[in-house]
């Protein structure tokens, strides 16, 4: 009984932190309608600057909290909502999505460069040393603090949101923002309210876990995925119930903790280890599949802009010809690392292309293509020795695509938002369990090696073929996907991502289409991660990190997620960047993260990226290219999934 009672304390003092976290992504949702991805790196800033003030500058305690929730984290999330927040208010929940996930990669950049990895920084316990005595179990002041807290939150927002003017004016915003302007309030103050108390609770949530990491000391990356488990909590209460998120949180936090002190004794420890790692995504995972489905509403969108033509066959021909060819010369002239850079780039492209088919087409966002990736690199390892075998590439590929059918299958009744929460779940549980496992990759951060893809009859490939190679499989996926874009299946695919309504008003059934789309957009992934690591010659865990597919949906959108061009574009500048930021210090280590970050701004402009922008569209034609239509800026508050429901 007492170590029952020992692993329920600690499941109740992480679930506590989890429904902290999870509080100010309702909060944040609720009043404004957009999810915030960087809830977990607005925490992870909140951490390292309590650290910063109390350890580096030796200030007190209290005066140290009061500036960090009080003063840092509110004028941040005023700041996000001024730059980034204001102009996408009605933006379908992919687009607003965009826009956080760049706001997460800007901070986790701008933290490497303020703060770096190489330091090893640990946050004292709160009360350190008190302790008393529960049923038999230890309890430390610091425990009892987070659990406090925690309660106190939620039961200070429900108070708040029912019973104050301005609480109930943050839960009117976003359901009818003109009403609430007749009555004499500004709807966009009361929106920037609801950010900087979703940031003030994001904050207290970093400072709350800062102590509890141990000898480890403050990471970046952890940190900031570490608040990311909040997410399932914010599910369990449907993005809406503080209660409900509340209860998740403790319940996440206990599955957690049991889990890790009951598996079975003769588990290994580093097994054991990496299953506690993934019950946060499998918790997301099931608590998204018993949300009951969204209803489908009919918003009315008029295009703002008319959209270009398809590009037909011939012109899908003649711009993959050229691109060969352009590959070809620039083969001749390029050698060693930049010969591996620019392939590499180009091998990135087809997965940039199975995003434009998947997210750009069909609006279903993936946020794990880099697993893909990675199972198709893999797969290829594994078939005939490692060796460049077309069998082996066969393999990869209709593995992935039975992959992607298989993910497709449990989410057939999400979309938007849910749907993105489960691709990061998948993602998130593949990385821990399956790249990260050193009974698959030997070792701690371990490698599969993976052979080139040798032409017929030949025993090897150089690197200058094996560029030429990676451009025609590119030149060809690409004429595939505007062909299947011109095709009535991406008719049907257009369709059901500009009214799911009326999609189903034809009577036409999304789930063939919504299977076919995630299979070949997964097959597609497969390939290019097979091409990309025939380049390095190996695939480990540090090539499918969850950042990673962040970063490549994000260049991807930042170019014209419509767009094959803008694909090609995304590949080459996720392998570019990287690339060039080994040659600066390594506060700029992060350079694709704020690149990618701050080119997200482009968003608020120019829904469909670089390509889209009207002057560039007006003078350069581009053969590879196409878009359907720009959605206009739609109410304050809509989404794709409709008005956003009131806090409970």
């Amino acid at each position: 009984m007492e170590t029952f009672l020992s692993f329920t304390v600690i499941g109740i003092v992480a679930g506590a932190i989890y429904a902290v976290t999870a509080m100010g992504l309702v909060v944040t949702y609720t009043t404004t309608g957009v999810f915030n991805f960087a809830q977990g790196a607005v925490g992870m800033v909140a951490a390292f600057s309590y650290w910063e003030l109390t350890q580096s500058y030796h200030w007190p305690v209290v005066l140290a909290l009061v500036v960090v929730l009080l003063v840092e984290a509110p004028l941040l999330g005023a700041l996000v909502e001024f730059i980034f927040m204001r102009r996408i208010y009605g933006a379908s929940a992919d687009r607003s999505l965009m826009v956080t996930l760049g706001v997460l990669l800007i901070m986790v950049g701008v933290a490497t460069a303020v703060w770096g990895q190489q330091t090893l920084r640990i946050v004292p316990p709160f009360f350190e040393g008190h302790e008393v005595t529960i049923f038999g179990v230890v309890v430390t002041y610091q425990q009892l603090l987070i659990v406090i807290v925690a309660v106190v939150i939620a039961l200070g927002l429900r108070l708040y949101f029912m019973n104050f003017r301005s609480g109930v004016a943050m839960r009117a915003v976003v359901d009818d923002p003109e009403l609430l302007a007749l009555a004499g309030v500004a709807p966009y103050r009361v929106s920037r309210r609801g950010w900087m108390l979703g940031f003030m609770l994001a904050g207290l949530a970093g400072v709350l876990l800062a102590p509890t990491v141990g000898s480890t000391g403050l990471n970046i990356d952890t940190l900031t995925l570490l608040v990311v488990n909040g997410y399932a909590a914010a599910v369990v209460g449907r993005l809406r119930s503080l209660p409900w998120t509340f209860v998740g949180g403790i319940a996440l936090g206990l599955a957690d903790a049991y889990a890790t002190g009951y598996l079975p004794g003769h588990i290994p420890a580093a097994l054991v280890e990496q299953i506690a790692t993934i019950i946060p995504a499998v918790f997301l995972f099931v608590a998204l599949l018993v949300v009951p489905s969204a209803r489908l509403r009919a918003i009315g969108r008029i295009p703002v802009h008319l959209p270009p033509k398809v590009a037909n066959a011939r012109q899908s021909l003649v711009g993959s010809g050229l691109l060969v060819v352009a590959v070809a010369v620039i083969s001749v002239v390029a050698a060693g690392s930049t010969l591996a850079t620019i392939s590499q780039g180009i091998a990135l492209g087809i997965v940039a292309l199975s995003l434009v088919l998947l997210t750009g087409y069909g609006g279903q966002v993936s946020l794990c293509q880099y697993t893909f990736l990675g199972v198709g690199a893999f797969t290829m390892g594994k078939v005939a020795g490692g060796g460049g075998s077309w069998l082996g590439l066969l393999a990869a590929v209709g593995i992935c695509a039975a992959l992607g059918m298989l993910v497709a299958l449990p989410a057939l009744r999400l979309r938007g938002l849910y749907l993105a929460l489960a691709t990061l779940a998948f993602g998130e549980a593949m990385y821990y369990g399956f790249f990260s496992n050193s009974s698959i990759f030997p070792g701690y951060g371990g490698s599969i090696t993976v052979g080139r893809l040798a032409l017929p009859g030949t025993q090897g490939i150089g690197d200058r073929t094996e560029m030429i190679e990676i451009a025609v499989f590119f030149g060809a996926c690409a004429i595939g996907v505007l062909a299947l874009r011109r095709s009535a299946f991406g008719r049907r695919l257009v369709a059901m991502n500009d009214s799911p309504a009326a999609f189903a008003t034809l009577g036409i059934d999304a789930t063939v289409t919504k299977m076919i789309a995630f299979g070949v957009s997964a097959g597609m992934a497969g390939l290019g991660g097979v091409l990309y690591a025939g380049v390095q010659g190996s695939i480990s865990a540090n090539d499918v990190e969850l950042f990673a597919s962040l970063i490549l949906l994000l260049f991807v959108s930042i170019w014209g997620i419509r767009t094959t061009a803008g694909a090609l574009l995304a590949g080459l500048t996720a392998t570019i960047l990287p690339s060039l930021s080994t040659h600066l210090p390594p506060a700029w280590a992060q350079l694709s993260g704020l690149v990618a970050g701050l080119g997200i701004v482009l968003l608020g402009r120019s829904p469909e990226g670089v390509l889209g922008v009207p002057w560039l569209r007006a003078r350069v034609r581009l053969p590879l290219g196409d878009r359907d239509a720009l959605e206009p800026s739609g109410a304050f508050g809509q989404t794709s999934e409709g008005p956003v429901g009131v806090l409970s």
